[in-house]
This record gives C-alpha cells, structure tokens and sequence, in this order.
C-alpha cells in the first residue's frame, strides 16, 4: 500500500571521530552491560590505532551523498536526515531536526542487511526511546524491511568479491578460497531470528552470481564472556584451520554481514587476520562491502519505492522479502543478551 512520507532518515551504529570521543562512545555501546572496564579499554586500543576515529560516520556521509544524489535524479524527491544510535548525530538529535523542519512521517534505512536483534529490532527500540526523548509531535518512524536477498544487494555483493579475485594473480585464481564473514552473535540471540538463515541464503546466492560452488559462513569480532556461547567458527579459527589442513595459499575474505568498511571490518580482518595470513604464509585478499555500489545505492531506492508507491517487492533465493513490520516475536534479546 503506498502512503505519504515526508523524508529519509539513516539509522545507524555511530562511531567516535577523535581520541577523545572513543572511550564515551564505548560507554555508550557498553551500557547496561556486566563488561569489566579492562575490556572497554581493550576494544579502545583498537580505535587509538586508527588515530581515535572510525570510518563509520564518513562511510554514512558518503551512502548520504549518494543516495541524495539517486533521489534527486530519479525521484522521490525526499530530505535524508541521519540518526546514530550510540555517537553524533544521535538519533534524538536527528528527530528534534526533522520536527522542527516540518517532517511528520518518515521512512528509515538501518544499515544492516539481515534480521536479528542488535541490526533490526533494536533500532525499532532506538526509534520509540528516541521518539519519547523528543516528546510531542516527534516524526513517526517506518523502518524499511532488510534485504539480504535483494537481486541489487546481492549483484553489488558479487562485484566486490569479483574485484578481489581480479587482484590474484591469474594462474592462481582458480584454487583461490572464498569465505564469509559475518558479526558473531550470542546463541540465544541468533536462535530467536532469521540471522543465519539469512546470512547463509545470501552467502549462496552471491556465489551462485559468481557461478561458483557454495563457500563456508564463519564469523567475527564476537566480544561476549567466554562462557558464553556465540556463532562460530571465528574467522581466526578458520585460517588456522585451511592452513593446515588444506595447505590453502590465497584466501578471498568477504565481510558479507557488514555494508561499510567499519572499525570491526578493518581491525578484525584488515588488521588482525592479515598479520595470521602473514604469519601463516596465506595471501590474503579483502573483498570490499557494499559501500556506495551503484546498484545498493538504487536498490535503496527500490525499497523506498515500495513503501511510497506499492513497488515490486523483489527478492531471491526461497526464504522471501522481509517484513516491513516485524513480528512482535522476532529478534528477541533476552535480558542476558549481549547489546554489541
């Protein structure tokens, strides 16, 4: 059913963009959790590293620029705002602007892909607290449905990993591995969603527009107890593994579950699992994430579309569109869960 909105607004992690901002936005991310402060400091270390800045918010800057630039191209013709859940420009911030520009009802992009707690139900969350925050005549939020089987995401998904199996040296391609990537979740978290199911569909369908065999879903940057159990294998585990095992001497990595080169892509991977692929002899080759791919930015469009004028819900693979109101069911934290 199409229906009138008054703008756009991008829902996203947030990220601190000097030193001094990096131990508050942890603390932010952190709160209300039981995580000793030793291991805040730890994860801030990995900030520091890169000078105290994430690429997040300049990431968002530039999905901003190109999705203003789409919408004014092709239409509809509607204002982008930009919300964060845990740095500058937070989220309230965002709606006391939109409201105060006459905004009512807006549509929003979260930054994720794929249904599970933290990258679907919780912005729902993040929307009401920050709706209750700005008070009355706060703009009304739609969330736009996640699209892991979009045909857009999936073909900008296969060019990245496409411009990285063309840096391997042509003789050597062939016996190339290609791996997924995804954020690690707690157990009891992915078990109460369809995130690996999702992950696992959209791993096929890029290696099946690739005309390759299906390669193996491992994870990352999980960062809970270790009592507590989470998605695995660790990405860590899985190059220790291939290496022995397999003798594998160049390795495709592609950060599937993440739509911008983020702090726990360019630590995780471009940091932490290059110097194990130096270590162990592996050469190891990054696939980019979507970014501003030409076809993510008009697949953006495309949801818009289906919200604004009842446009063609597309999607591949057998599990269907997602939700674009999510079942009161879905994605469910316990209060145990592990908020990253």
């Amino acid at each position: 059913m199409s229906r009138h909105y008054d703008a756009i607004l991008i829902l996203s992690f947030g990220g601190p963009e000097r030193p001094e901002d990096v131990i508050p936005f942890l603390e932010n991310v952190l709160r209300g959790r039981n995580v000793p402060r030793a291991r805040l400091e730890q994860v801030a270390e990995h900030y520091y590293h890169f000078g105290g800045r994430s690429p997040i918010n300049d990431q968002n800057r530039a999905l901003i620029a190109a999705l203003e630039a789409e919408l004014a191209a092709h239409g509809p013709q509607l204002p982008v705002y930009w919300g964060n859940r845990n740095w500058h420009p937070l989220l309230a911030d965002a709606l006391r602007r939109m409201r105060a520009d006459g905004v009512r009802r807006a549509l929003a992009l979260a930054t994720s892909a794929f249904g599970s707690y933290s990258g679907c139900r919780q912005y729902l969350e993040d929307i009401e607290t920050a709706r209750t925050a700005v008070g009355e005549d706060a703009p009304e939020i739609f969330k736009l449905r996640t699209f892991h089987n979009h045909p857009a995401f999936i073909e900008a998904a296969a060019d990245r990993v496409r411009e990285a199996f063309a840096q391997i040296p042509a003789k050597r391609r062939a016996a190339a591995r290609l791996v997924f990537t995804a954020h690690s979740v707690p157990l009891h978290m992915a078990s109460a969603g369809p995130y690996v199911a999702q992950l696992e569909e959209a791993a096929g369908l890029v290696c099946e527009r690739l005309g390759r065999e299906p390669a193996p879903l491992v994870y990352q940057s999980r960062s809970g107890p270790p009592s507590q159990p989470w998605l695995e294998p660790d990405i860590g585990d899985y190059i220790r593994r291939i290496r022995a095992e397999e003798g594998v001497a160049d390795l495709v990595i592609v950060p599937l579950g993440f739509l911008s080169d983020h702090m726990e892509v360019v630590y995780d991977l471009d940091t932490e699992a290059a110097a194990l692929c130096r270590e162990l002899g592996i050469n190891l080759y990054r696939a980019g994430t979507v970014g501003t791919h030409p076809a993510f930015i008009s697949m953006i469009r495309e949801l818009i579309l289906e919200r604004t004028e009842g446009g063609m819900r597309r999607a591949l693979g057998t599990l269907g569109p997602g939700c674009d109101m999510c079942p009161a069911d879905c994605c469910r934290a316990t209060e145990s869960a592990a908020r990253r």
